[in-house]
């Protein structure tokens, strides 16, 4: 029987002469042509370890296998998903979201997992971008998802749950499906997820990863750098809408036979209380919340259970590595990773880290910085650009042409290469601010500003902050009428919170009586920073 397929995805991947070079050198990374992630992940463990540990309980791999079989059943015999329909996935970290993920991918579906953080009108873009068609979200996430999803009237199933409470409408309709599922015989390169990013204009990025990427990530990165073993307890900070947090916190575990720590609000302090109550071995989250975890430290202490730190997200100064080192013996893994290239692809680990360095090519990929004239450097400084297993296939997006030069992936970073191969992070190439390890795109803040009446006119900029790596700063020209000062920039601040997720909302307001411009009328971003 012949079993339709939804090819939206793939008829909207760019041609292949756009995208990068992909190297398969190493021998674990050539997987069979018939692959399904989900199955490798979770199907192939030992049934009695455990898999998923919170606050709410504990799940084995077992249990997991069970719960991701009846929710693909449910989705394929109940909710009619075709194999390649985009399944939009919502909510903090827990069991239950892990379980959609897996179920999503079983019955051959593509993963469009989300932010809890993001506000209805950047759901509704991602919503009509994707085409998605069913959802799985929730229940606490539905005040922002269901405006979003009544303006767009593109979802036609929508299934509920309640963390990991076990009192949602779909944990109700899990109970009456049966068990077992054979899950659909997707192809290593069929789109197993997209994951959208916001780029220098603000517009979001979907970028497409296969199945085999999936494994990819775990089998160079994680095998090569951190070397997991069974038994490993995993915790991060990142949610696994986030490709880094996919990564260390479902990817990696499941991969190695470990067991993933979720928490639902992962603050520096909530990290540092499940690394005490639940013996986290390997922790992974951005280096202001390394630092903001040492100042908890002079009180209270982690304990012995980790043996494995990883950073990602923004720059690791070397005075946070040399502080983190001195508090508890831990050497920091840093990396540099890409939502374009799945996960980290330049780091370091032990005796070869060189503290200030992001490190070198993770084993599979190969990594350069580029001239001006877009030609490989054997030493100094360029672009970043690297190729490997993973890389950039933008969806329906013509800016694949700005990522991708001569079969490299430029990621935008200007970063300076030495005799020995290693990178030193320098600067970003454009104007993307860092800020907690979170990319917020400058006019995407500067649109939400002008929508105030206040706003004449404004201009955004990232600006060095000892806690955040960077932070977000606003030049604001007040419209006429309205007078500057500190009550107009809290309530620009409130305002930008409440028209879009709240982390990229400026934290320092400026007023000005003009903002620096060429004769041509273009804003001149560069006299704001030297300012």
């Amino acid at each position: 029987m012949t079993i339709e397929h939804d090819t939206f995805v793939r008829d909207r991947l760019p041609p292949q002469g756009a995208q990068p070079e992909f190297l398969f050198d190493l021998p674990e990374l050539r997987y069979p042509e018939r692959l399904n992630a989900a199955v490798e992940l979770i199907d192939k463990a030992n049934s009695a370890a455990l898999a998923v540990l919170n606050d709410a309980g504990a799940w084995t791999y077992g249990d997991m296998r069970d719960l991701s079989d009846r929710i693909a059943r449910l989705l394929v015999e109940e909710e009619g998903l075709v194999p390649g329909n985009r399944v939009f996935l919502r909510g903090p970290n827990n069991a239950m979201l892990f379980a959609c993920w897996l179920g999503i991918l079983k019955a051959g579906g593509v993963v469009v997992a989300t932010m809890p953080i993001l506000r209805s009108g950047e759901i509704a873009t991602i919503l009509e971008r994707a085409q998605i068609s069913h959802a799985i979200v929730d229940a606490r996430c539905l005040e922002d998802y269901t405006p979003a999803a009544e303006k767009t009237g593109l979802v036609r199933s929508l299934l509920t749950y309640v963390g990991d409470s076990g009192a949602g409408a779909l944990e109700a309709r899990l109970k009456q499906v049966a068990p077992g599922f054979t899950p659909v015989d997707t192809r290593r390169d069929d789109p197993a997820l997209i994951a959208f990013t916001s780029g220098t204009t603000g517009k979001p990025k979907g970028c497409v990863h296969y199945h085999r990427d999936i494994l990819a990530c775990a089998d160079a990165f994680a095998a090569n750098i951190l070397k997991p073993k069974p038994g490993d307890r995993w915790a991060c900070s990142a949610p696994i809408a986030f490709t880094f947090g996919l990564g260390q916190l479902l990817i990696f575990p499941f991969r190695s036979g470990g067991t993933a720590v979720t928490i639902e609000a992962p603050s520096p302090a909530a990290l540092l209380d499940a690394i005490e109550r639940h013996k986290i071995t390997t922790l992974a989250t951005a280096p202001t919340a390394y630092k903001a975890i040492l100042g908890l430290m002079r009180e209270r202490s982690p304990g012995n259970s980790l043996h494995t730190c990883v950073s990602a997200g923004e720059h690791l100064p070397a005075a946070t590595w040399r502080a983190w080192k001195e508090a508890i013996g831990l050497a920091i893994v840093d990396g540099i990773g890409a939502t374009e290239m799945m996960h980290i692809f330049i780091s370091a680990s032990g005796e070869a880290i060189r503290p200030g360095a992001t490190g070198r090519a993770v084993p599979g990929y190969a990594a350069t910085v580029l001239d001006d004239d877009d030609r490989p450097l054997a030493t100094g400084t360029g672009r970043l650009a690297v190729k490997g297993p993973t890389g950039c296939r933008y969806f329906d997006d013509p800016r694949q042409a700005d990522y991708v030069v001569n079969g490299w992936n430029v990621t935008g970073d200007t970063y300076r290469q030495d005799e020995d191969g290693y990178f030193w992070y320098l600067a970003r190439s454009d104007d993307m601010i860092i800020s907690s390890g979170y990319n917020i795109a400058a006019p995407e803040v500067e649109n939400a500003l002008l929508s105030h009446p206040a706003v004449q006119e404004c201009a955004v900029i990232g600006v060095p902050c000892e806690e955040r790596g960077q932070k977000v700063k606003a030049f604001v020209v007040p419209a006429p009428g309205h007078a500057p000062g500190e009550a107009l920039a809290a309530e620009l601040q409130a305002h930008v919170k409440a028209a879009i997720a709240p982390y990229k909302y400026p934290r320092e307001v400026e007023f000005a009586d003009a903002l620096p411009k060429t004769t041509t009328g273009k804003l001149q971003r560069y006299a704001l920073r030297e300012t």
